[in-house]
C-alpha cells in the first residue's frame, strides 16, 4: 500500500520514498487529450462566415476533395465523418458483402476500441488473428482464405491493418503491396485503418509520395483518414476511389449517421492541413518528441524500452512506482499483466513536457 502526494512517494511498507519535480504541463496520455492547432481553430473561424450550401456542395469541400486526389494520385470519393470509430465503419461498409468477414489482428482498433460498432452496424464477423507486433501478414490471410467456398464458413471479405499500429508498429509499402496482393488474389478488398497515417507518413518518408506508396499505389480499396489525433477538431475522412457507383459511399455514411451537414468545418480543416503539408509538420514533430523521450530514459534498463518508430512508448514499470506517476501526471496502462504502459506524445509536447516527465520517471526509479 502506498500514500502519495504531489510532492513525494510513500512506500508505507518499506522505506522507500521519493521526491518528484513540477510535473509536465502537458500529459502523455494519448494524442487525444491535445487540443487543436491554432491553424485549425483559425480555419474554423474563416468559415464560419455566412450561408454556403451544406452537405459537402460548399467550395471549402470542393477544394478538400482536390487536395485529396492529388495526394492520393487519384480520384477518390471524400466522405467526411466524425470521429475514428464511424470512418471505420463507414469504410468498412463501402467494400463489405453479404455473409463476409472482416481479417484483422487482434489488436486492431475495430476489433478492441469500437464498442463493437462494426458488428452491429455492418453485420459482420470480426475475425481476429494473432499478432505479436499489431502487424497483419500474408500467412494470415491464405489461412482465412481456406474458408472460401465453403457455405458453413463466414466468407473472409476484407482485410483490414492499421497504419501505423496500435502497438507503435509500421508497415513497409512494400508489406502493405504484398498484403493487398495476396487479399486481390482471393478476391478480398483492404482497408486501412490511418487514424494515425499521418505519424506513418512522416516516419516513412515525410511527403505525398509516401502517402501514395502506403495507400492506393500499393492497392489499398479504401482508406480512413485521420485527423482528430494530428491536431485538428472532429475531422475525419474515408477515401473511396471514385468510381461510376461514388454515390453509395455516400449512401452508407447516411445509414450509418456520419453525414456532418455544415461540412465546411471539417473541409476547412483538410484544406489547410493539405496545402502546404502541414499534416505531416505536426505529425513529425509528435514522431520527434517521442524519440526525445526514449533518449532521455534508454538507459533504464527495467523499463524495456523499444526505440519508437512513431509518437509511442510502451514500457514496463511495476506497479507502486507506476500508480505514483500516473498520479503525478497521468498516463494510461496498456497491459496489465505484463506492468505495461503506454506513453504517447503529441502535436503540442514540447521539449520542455519531455524533459519535465522523464526526470519524474527518472527520480520515481531512483535514477539521477
Amino acid at each position: 500500500m502506498g500514500v502519495f502526494r504531489h510532492d513525494e512517494i510513500i512506500e508505507t511498507d518499506s522505506v522507500y520514498m521519493v521526491n518528484l519535480p513540477t510535473p509536465p504541463a502537458r500529459f502523455f496520455a494519448s494524442d487525444n487529450f491535445s487540443g487543436a492547432h491554432p491553424r485549425y481553430i483559425d480555419a474554423l473561424s474563416r468559415a464560419n462566415k455566412g450561408h454556403v450550401p451544406a452537405y459537402g456542395n460548399d467550395a471549402l469541400s470542393h477544394r478538400a476533395n482536390e487536395l485529396f486526389n492529388e495526394l492520393c494520385g487519384v480520384d477518390v470519393e471524400m466522405l467526411c465523418v466524425f470521429g475514428g470509430t464511424g470512418s471505420n465503419v463507414v469504410a468498412l461498409g463501402n467494400v463489405l458483402q453479404p455473409a463476409e468477414s472482416v481479417l484483422c489482428t487482434q489488436w486492431s482498433h475495430i476489433n478492441v476500441d469500437e464498442t463493437g460498432a462494426p458488428e452491429k452496424l455492418l453485420g459482420a464477423k470480426l475475425q481476429d488473428v494473432t499478432s505479436v507486433d499489431g502487424k497483419l501478414r500474408v500467412s494470415d490471410i491464405e489461412q482465412a482464405a481456406q474458408a472460401i467456398g465453403n457455405i458453413h464458413h463466414v466468407q473472409p471479405g476484407v482485410v483490414s491493418i492499421t497504419q501505423a499500429t496500435e502497438l507503435g508498429t509500421l508497415y513497409s509499402a512494400d508489406e502493405i503491396s504484398n498484403i493487398c496482393d495476396a487479399a486481390h488474389s482471393f478476391g478480398m478488398r483492404v482497408h486501412l485503418d490511418g487514424a494515425r497515417i499521418a505519424n506513418a507518413v512522416a516516419a516513412l518518408g515525410g511527403n505525398a509520395a509516401t502517402f501514395r506508396s502506403l495507400t492506393f499505389d500499393a492497392g489499398v480499396d479504401v482508406v480512413s483518414f485521420g485527423g482528430t489525433k494530428n491536431a485538428m477538431l472532429g475531422a475525419e475522412v474515408v477515401l473511396l476511389p471514385r468510381t461510376q457507383n461514388s454515390t453509395r459511399g455516400k449512401l452508407i455514411r447516411k445509414q450509418f449517421t456520419q453525414m456532418p451537414s455544415k461540412q465546411r468545418f471539417i473541409s476547412a480543416q483538410f484544406v489547410t492541413a493539405l496545402e502546404d503539408g502541414f499534416w505531416i509538420e505536426t505529425a513529425a514533430h509528435a514522431n520527434a518528441m517521442a524519440l526525445r523521450l526514449y533518449e532521455a530514459l534508454a538507459d533504464i534498463e527495467s523499463l524495456q524500452l523499444v526505440r519508437p518508430a512513431v509518437n509511442s512508448l510502451y514500457p514496463i514499470v511495476e506497479p507502486a512506482v507506476k500508480k505514483a506517476l500516473q498520479e503525478w501526471s497521468f498516463f494510461w496502462d496498456w497491459d496489465l499483466t505484463a506492468h505495461q504502459v503506454r506513453w504517447m506524445t503529441s502535436w503540442d509536447t514540447t521539449a520542455e513536457d519531455v524533459d519535465a516527465f522523464a526526470l519524474g520517471v527518472r527520480q520515481a526509479l531512483g535514477f539521477s
